[in-house]
C-alpha cells in the first residue's frame, strides 16, 4: 500500500539544501560547470578565472576580439547560464 504523502527524492533534497543556505552556491557551481556547454571549447580556451560575486560573473579573457564579441552577446550568454543552472544565479556578466 503507498502512502499519500510521499515527495519526490529531489524535492526533498532541494529543500534541505535551501534550509541549509546551500542552493546558491550549488548553482553557482552548475552555472560555472555550464560554461563549457553554453559558450562551447573554442572560446572555453581563451576563458580562465570564473567567478561569481554579489550575482556577477567575472570572466578573464586573452583576446581583446573576444571580449568585445561576448560583451555584445552578454544578455543571451546570461540567459543560457541561468537556464543551465535552473535559477537567476546571475544578474550580469563582466569580461576582463
Amino acid at each position: 500500500m503507498r502512502k499519500k504523502n510521499t515527495e519526490l527524492l529531489s524535492e526533498v533534497i532541494r529543500q534541505v539544501l535551501k534550509e541549509q543556505n546551500l542552493d546558491k552556491q550549488l548553482n553557482e557551481k552548475r552555472l560555472i560547470d555550464a560554461w563549457p556547454l553554453v559558450l562551447g571549447n573554442n572560446i572555453v580556451q581563451y576563458t580562465s578565472n570564473l567567478t561569481i560575486k554579489n550575482k556577477i560573473l567575472y570572466v578573464s579573457l586573452t583576446s581583446s576580439v573576444l571580449r568585445h564579441d561576448l560583451f555584445l552577446s552578454r544578455e543571451e550568454i546570461k540567459k543560457s547560464l541561468n537556464k543551465q543552472a535552473g535559477a537567476e544565479t546571475i544578474i550580469d556578466i563582466i569580461f576582463r
